[in-house]
């Protein structure tokens, strides 16, 4: 039977789907409304002292016929009074008193950290939060990603908290940094009971061509602001799974955030160590009712798998995430092209000899638009599959018989590598590569 209750670092959810801090928790009715959609938890948008926000705020990254495909934001924390967000955090807490309330905060002195530790606490908080990782507006304040880029200064805070909590902490961590581990580990030390990643990137969205002032336009200028949504799951995803591989990190339970929108985003979180998720910009688009699809895909995934819990399969990918030197080198896989499902658009024939390895041929037949793969040019790079609009019409074959593997660890250590800038033993020697003045058109 399929249980999606967890515990994470002590707060207890009757799922891993959380609302991130951000405008969809931004007051109790909204998360109430979540609740009631299905959420299992929710981190409510962060409190400190009051500020005032400019109008407008967000900006988007249309690509194609995708909107919102990357979304930013100028907002920054609660411009509402912290007795207004007490107060319903304590009536949230009435209506729904298994479901998991956590509070973001972002203050700057210990004295300051003290009381409102203690105002959440007193108010029904399940857990709290640190905001280090905002980077607009806030972090010129000296908060905000202005702590999350400064392990040192994290830790002692994370310290000031820890000593002042009563309720489980989570760090939550910028991604506006060289080596998310050096913050992480910084958490850690502090003694966190938990981690949050990522934040959002500083970015500009884009400029407005006619005003000549970044997006989102206040009064014909602009701002840096918070970069989320899809386009930024990748890197979320790797610095997750930097965190779980760390091994003074690992086994500190960590809340994935980033781009998550579909239960499939919610697997790959847990494989790669997550315990819950976190999620905004997909909500800001689609409303709370994504959590439905969410619930339905991950139940299904674990039923086909055999899971009973999202413990049984959480960081089942890490062991498979290496470093590039110990991927086998022996590995080979060819393109092959199924003719019957082929559109003839060519799009593959382009990719490959204008931007890869030229390992794909034209028929010379005007009645025949089906590519053909050059078996011996192909290097198995993938690139015609991706850019293939038809699912499963190009797919990769392997070659190699699996007997023999070799990485570049291996040959490292047997002095076999690549030494001098013309080494027979470089990898490109044995690839077909034209002639230059074949590019050239004939005249």
């Amino acid at each position: 039977m399929i249980d999606l209750s967890i515990n994470f670092a002590g707060i207890k959810a009757p799922n891993p789907f959380w609302l991130a801090s951000a405008p969809p928790t931004n007051s109790g009715y909204q998360i109430m409304k979540a609740f009631e959609a299905g959420w299992g938890g929710a981190v409510w948008k962060t409190l400190g002292v009051p500020v005032i926000n400019v109008s407008s705020r967000y900006g988007a990254l249309n690509y194609r016929d995708t909107r919102m495909s990357g979304f930013t934001n100028i907002e920054l924390i609660s411009d509402r009074t912290l007795s207004a967000n007490l107060r319903e955090i304590e009536e949230v807490k009435k209506y729904f008193p298994n479901h998991a309330l956590v509070v973001s905060l972002m203050v700057e002195t210990r004295k300051e950290w003290n009381q409102i530790i203690r105002d959440v606490e007193n108010a029904g908080a399940d857990g709290i939060e640190l905001n280090f990782g905002c980077p607009h507006g806030m972090c010129e304040r000296g908060m905000g990603s202005a702590v999350g880029q400064e392990p040192a200064v994290l830790k002692t805070i994370v310290e000031w908290v820890m000593d002042a909590a009563r309720i489980p902490v989570i760090t939550k961590l910028t991604p506006n940094i060289s080596n998310i581990e050096d913050p992480g580990l910084a958490a850690v030390q502090g003694g966190t009971n938990a981690i949050s990643l990522i934040n959002t990137f500083k970015s500009i969205i884009g400029i407005d061509l006619d005003s000549f002032a970044p997006y989102p336009s206040v009064d014909g200028k602009g701002t840096n602001g918070g970069y989320c949504g899809p386009a930024v799951k990748p890197i979320a995803l790797n610095m997750v799974r930097q965190l779980a591989q760390h091994p003074d990190i690992a086994g500190t339970p960590i809340s994935g955030i980033g781009g998550i929108e579909t239960w499939r985003d919610v697997v790959e979180y847990i494989l790669l160590g997550a315990t819950s998720v976190q999620v905004c910009t997909a909500v800001m688009h689609y409303g709370f009712g994504i959590v439905r699809e969410m619930d339905s895909g991950l139940r299904r995934f674990m039923e086909e798998r055999g899971f009973e819990t999202i413990y049984d399969f959480a960081g089942k990918a890490l062991p498979n995430v290496v470093e590039w030197k110990d991927l086998n080198l022996k590995h080979k896989v060819v393109a092959s092209i199924n003719p019957g499902k082929c559109i003839g658009c060519q799009l593959c024939y382009i990719a490959c000899e204008d931007g890869a390895h030229q390992a794909i041929a034209l028929s010379g037949d005007p009645n025949n638009r089906v590519p053909e793969i050059i078996d011996e040019n192909c290097v198995g790079c993938n690139l015609c599959s991706l850019v293939c609009p038809v699912e499963a019409c190009i797919t990769m074959e392997k070659r190699d018989p699996g007997t023999e593997q070799i990485t570049w660890a291996e040959l490292s250590e047997a002095d076999q590598i690549p030494a001098s800038f013309d080494d027979p033993r470089a990898g490109g020697n044995d690839h077909f590569v034209p002639e230059p003045a074949k590019a050239l058109r004939k005249r």
